[in-house]
């Protein structure tokens, strides 16, 4: 029992991680939308695993849609898309 109680103690916010991108569950319109302008489905769009702790920190679940927003020095603020699947 100590042992997870020391475990849980560890546990932090992933999201407030300098390196990890900010991570957003899109709604149901959104992402018709975005399906609709890029003229794809749903299964076309990149994975990203359920396991993922970014994932797991929004409390996404399988099928959701994430928009990941990634800030680049060299690129710039850039917009990614990507499905939850299971492992």
């Amino acid at each position: 029992m100590a042992k997870v109680k020391e475990e849980e103690e560890k546990e932090y916010d992933v999201l407030n991680h300098t390196l990890v991108p900010k991570h957003t569950v899109m709604t149901a319109e959104e992402v018709k939308e975005i399906l609709t302008k890029h003229n794809i489905t749903a299964v076309q769009l990149p994975r990203i695993l359920n396991s993922d702790a970014a994932v797991k920190a929004v409390g996404a679940k399988e099928g959701d849609v994430l928009k990941i927003v990634r800030n680049s020095p060299t690129a710039g603020i850039t917009t990614y898309y990507r499905i939850v699947r299971k492992e």
